[in-house]
């Protein structure tokens, strides 16, 4: 970031900050608003279904719809024909296109001229990615190729409180999980106690507290995440190899990690929202510097050497790319429709065979 002295900002303009440089965010904060979320057996929670918007649309399952060459790709469909997979969370999903069709999914499918169907989720971990592959593999009765583009969110997660931790691991939403499913608990134990008792433990603070990764130790952060991202990759490979699929890693990427130096729309979008973070964003202090990037890397690019499964890095990609220097993200971790279509690019001629050639 540039030495320039910027003003502070209230949480109130640096929201509507946020709105004037990037507007299509107003969609997508539509979208992912909390009213609007789907409670679900085994994944927790998705996406809003069959959510119109100029910005984001979904099917009737909630995945965002693939648009090109006049077409549309929806999850939801019977795939008679074989397919491919985008899997990972809201990098992979899209978020900061101002359409559809400026997605990864939807460009890979433009460039290709291949049906690649957007399977992301938002705000999933590994495991969650998985299990929602395990409900969903019936659909599909051919896959080509799945790329997985993710590492962010399991690294973010590790930065919660270890009280959070489940046996399997961090996860989205696991404070309301636990706080609320304890006043299940305890109204369960209330209706033995008296009226006097019933009116005193009513009278609780129900705000959800604000979490930083303060004090998280990296070396085991980045050990934990290596870890679940090994196993969720050996269950991935055991489920695609009756398809003979194809399938790569490729770890997203982020601001620090990617640039050294922004432009001047990166500087002004990222200043609005890290003066409006909400407890995602402020789980990113501890792996933002670039003395992190290479530890991490390395454990991922091991645990996939060790599956046998091919690992990218998009960081060091856009650094080598034609467009490290134009304006592509849109906050810390997403990127607007020219860094989609950049990454959907370097995606088809880096990683994936030529078009049309089977794995």
């Amino acid at each position: 970031m540039s030495g320039t002295k910027r003003k502070e900002l209230t949480h109130d303009e640096a929201l509507q900050e946020v709105y004037r440089l990037t507007p299509q965010i107003i969609d997508i904060d539509d979208f992912l608003a909390p009213a609007r979320m789907r409670w679900l057996p085994y994944t927790m929670f998705f996406q809003h279904k069959n959510y119109r918007s100029k910005t984001i649309n979904t099917d009737d399952l909630g995945f965002r719809l693939t648009t090109a060459h006049g077409k549309e790709y929806r999850v939801s469909d019977v795939h008679e024909e074989p397919v491919n997979l985008l899997v990972g969370s809201s990098t992979a999903m899209g978020t900061g296109s101002c359409s559809d069709a400026f997605t990864i999914a939807s460009r890979l499918a433009h460039h290709r001229r291949e049906v690649w169907l957007n399977f992301a989720a938002r705000a999933y971990n590994s495991t969650q990615e998985i299990i929602l592959f395990l409900m969903h593999m019936h659909r599909f009765k051919k896959i080509d190729k799945v790329i997985i583009l993710s590492g962010m969110n399991n690294f973010v997660l590790e930065g919660l409180p270890e009280s959070l931790r489940s046996d399997h691991g961090q996860y989205y939403y696991s404070y309301e999980y636990i706080h609320y499913m304890s006043m299940y608990n305890e109204e369960q134990g209330r209706k033995k106690q008296s009226l006097l008792q019933r009116l005193s433990n009513a009278i609780n603070d129900r705000s959800e507290p604000i979490f930083t990764d303060e004090g998280v130790d990296s070396a085991t952060r980045i050990q934990r995440c290596a870890d679940a991202t090994a196993r969720a990759l050996a269950q991935w490979k055991a489920l695609l190899a009756p398809h003979g699929a194809s399938l790569d890693f490729v770890l997203q990427p982020l601001t620090t990690w990617t640039k050294a130096e922004f432009t001047p729309e990166e500087e002004d979008i990222i200043h609005a929202t890290d003066s409006c973070p909400n407890n995602f964003w402020r789980l990113f202090g501890g792996i933002l510097g670039r003395e992190v990037y290479p530890r991490y890397r390395s454990a991922l690019e091991s645990a996939c050497t060790g599956l046998g499964i091919p690992f990218h890095d998009l960081n060091e990609m856009i650094r080598a790319s034609d467009f490290s220097k134009d304006y592509i993200f849109v906050d810390r971790m997403h990127l607007n429709d020219h860094g989609y279509d950049g990454v959907a690019r370097l995606l088809d001629r880096q990683v994936l065979p030529p078009a049309g050639a089977r794995p």
